[in-house]
């Protein structure tokens, strides 16, 4: 199913949204790296359910084990790390009567067609609850990445839209105190109206999810196949609600000149960063940029046209516990793919530890 990423700082996850538990086993982490459960706990919060009106109410702790790769002093020993979060609030009634039905905009579908399963509780391994081990496994990286650089590298994410609501400042520390992670403080409330309205209607809003990070040394990623923009995107695209990315001024790139375009260049690199800190596929040094362009959640409770196992036509209302916007959660998960690719170019030969 693809649940190994990475090359030289290596994650594979497990589990299902309704089984016994979700985890990480992660190779290739240098021994003598400190590391702590509150440290990675501290991310895996940023992203549990139930935290606000505009998350799902399915009520997680989410609290994470390490169960190998750990000295008795705390340091990773270069051996396999793997992390256990431990499901407490799955509530498998909710999906019972649609055990024969697929539901739109999930991966029901096209799963039934590859392997022949009916759809699972909670969607199973295509489920976004999938991603707390990503979360995991991210902040392990933060962890090393913070080391080797010597806290320079800093990784946040914030919405820079919640649906036609559009930031116009950009302020990730206000975003870590807003409900829905909106990055200016002057539209948070419009933003926040905007959700409320579509919940009221039975309906979700898509958002689009903006990844800063700053402080990455130059030269991470490889020419050719490896670029560093083309892995980044590969992780983001990975999120089961992404459906569009782009770097920097991205798409408005496409409809100007070059004169316009191109970054200039002083002693220490582009003195601007309209590529989003990635040229060639290596990075410049200025901080990377990127955007996150995430669908509305799919599960609504508005009538909608689908079809049973038998493919036979019926309108699907969906009910259960949801997020009526993916974006506060989905913005930890971002900055986790975001850490999890530099960690595995900081390591790819030459490696500087």
């Amino acid at each position: 199913m693809g649940d190994i990423f990475g090359q030289y700082f290596r994650v594979s996850t497990f589990g299902e949204s309704h089984g016994k538990a979700l985890g990480a086993v992660i190779e290739g982490v240098p021994a003598g790296l400190a590391l702590s459960l509150s440290l990675i706990q501290k991310d895996l919060d940023r992203r549990k359910p139930g935290q606000s009106p505009f998350t799902t109410p399915r009520k997680e702790p989410d609290e994470v084990e390490i169960l190998s790769g750990l000295t008795t002093e705390g340091l990773t020993n270069g051996a396999p790390l793997a992390l256990v979060i431990k499901n407490q609030g799955a509530r498998s009634s909710d999906y019972a009567d649609l055990a024969d039905k697929f539901r739109p905009g999930h991966a029901d579908y096209p799963y039934y067609q590859k392997y022949g399963l009916t759809p699972q509780p909670g969607g199973g391994r295509a489920s976004g609850r999938e991603t707390a081990a990503r979360v995991a496994a991210g902040a392990v990286a933060r962890a090393l990445l913070t080391k080797v650089t010597k806290g320079d590298l800093v990784v946040t994410a914030g919405a820079r839209a919640i649906g036609v609501v559009t930031a116009i400042k950009t302020d990730f520390a206000f975003a870590e105190t807003d409900p829905l992670r909106f990055l200016d403080p002057d539209f948070a409330q419009v933003a926040q109206d905007a959700v409320k309205g579509a919940m009221s209607e039975g309906d979700s809003l898509g958002a689009v999810v903006e990844v800063r990070a700053t402080g990455v040394p130059q030269g991470l990623g490889s020419p050719v196949f490896d670029k560093l923009e083309a892995l980044l995107g590969a992780a983001y695209l990975s999120i089961g609600a992404v459906r569009a990315v782009e770097f920097g001024e991205g798409i408005a790139l496409a409809k100007t000149s070059g004169s316009k375009a191109n970054d200039p260049l002083g002693p220490n690199g582009p003195t601007e960063d309209r590529h989003g800190g990635i040229l060639g596929g290596l990075s410049t040094g200025r901080p990377i940029i990127a955007r996150l362009f995430v669908k509305p959640t799919p599960s609504i409770k508005k009538p909608q046209n689908s079809v049973s196992l038998k493919g036979e036509p019926l309108e699907l209302t969906i009910h259960g516990r949801h997020d009526p916007c993916l974006a506060p959660r989905l913005a930890p998960v971002a900055e986790a793919m975001t850490l999890l690719v530099l960690a595995d170019r900081y390591l790819a030969p030459p490696a500087r530890l």
